[in-house]
């Protein structure tokens, strides 16, 4: 299946031809997470009686060098603090994600760090709480918005915030769902390991986060699609993907009771009569 780029034709091209000649190597891919998360849909507006989820997308400005105007799911990359080993951990051991994950436990607890962590930063939803029993504390008011911001700008640490707070990070809120390494190709590339979450009761996913956004909405997985078929928003090829995973689940359970086999997929990009195309693993089922 190939699908061109229309958004990345002109700088994209000459690099992705260097990388093919061999003049330049494929820049190494960062480690990151993704959270997709998710609430039930509003009563009334499932099809055929069946309730349906959506799902929280954020819009990148249009200045961002990476994905800049399309819709994502919050998240980013891992930092040297999300593996610090003082963050407190409730839920399945980072030994056990990493046997979903396909990697060691201490990547694996770096990566839930970070999809905590930027998931806080980006969109204000808190993944933690007091204990493996708790609920999540609301994290609403000007206090949070400090620790949101301290975050941000790396003025303060995953681990200080929670420790602060008296809060451990509630891995067994998060759902490995699939694994996407960016084209060898682009310039800037990312190991992203995507995550299913429910936002706790009483929390707010908001836009107004790091700064990486100007819009943000809670959109049925199908109407997404159908605005990105339509031209009224921008998707990339994982974020399409999921939302046609999601579409064809009937609740928020289905999704995060599901225990999903992670292989790495990895889009491939060539240059055709001067213009750049994506050609996607042939076991993903593109919607768009």
């Amino acid at each position: 299946m190939t699908r061109r780029l229309p958004w990345r034709d002109g700088p994209l091209v000459a690099h992705a031809e260097d990388v093919a000649a061999g003049r330049i190597a494929p820049a190494r891919p960062r480690d990151a997470a993704t959270v997709m998360l998710l609430r039930p849909a509003a009563p009334g507006t499932g099809a055929g009686g069946v309730p349906g989820v959506e799902v929280f997308l954020m819009r990148r400005v249009r200045a961002m060098r990476f994905a800049p105007g399309a819709h994502v799911f919050p998240g980013g990359s891992v930092d040297g603090g999300d593996a610090d080993p003082d963050v407190g951990w409730a839920g399945p051991a980072p030994a056990e994600f990493g046997g979903w994950l396909g990697t060691s436990a201490d990547q694996a607890r770096a990566l839930v760090c970070a999809a905590v962590r930027e998931t806080f930063e980006e969109c204000g939803v808190l993944l933690a709480a007091a204990g493996p029993d708790a609920a999540p504390p609301v994290p609403d008011g000007e206090e949070w918005e400090r620790d949101r911001a301290d975050l941000a700008r790396h003025a303060a640490s995953l681990a200080g915030v929670l420790r602060r707070r008296g809060l451990v990070v509630r891995a067994d809120l998060l759902t490995p769902w699939s694994r996407w390494i960016t084209p060898e190709a682009e310039p800037r590339r990312f190991d992203a390991r995507f995550f299913a979450a429910a936002v706790p009761p009483g929390q707010r996913a908001s836009g107004a986060g790091a700064g990486e956004a100007d819009g943000a909405a809670w959109l049925r997985p199908s109407a997404a699609i159908d605005s990105a078929r339509a031209g009224e928003l921008t998707l990339l090829p994982p974020t399409a993907v999921t939302l046609r995973e999601f579409a064809a689940c009937g609740a928020v359970t289905q999704i995060l009771g599901q225990r999903r086999r992670i292989v790495p997929l990895m889009p491939r990009i060539y240059v055709e009569d001067g213009r750049a195309w994506v050609t996607l693993p042939e076991e993903v089922e593109y919607p768009l």
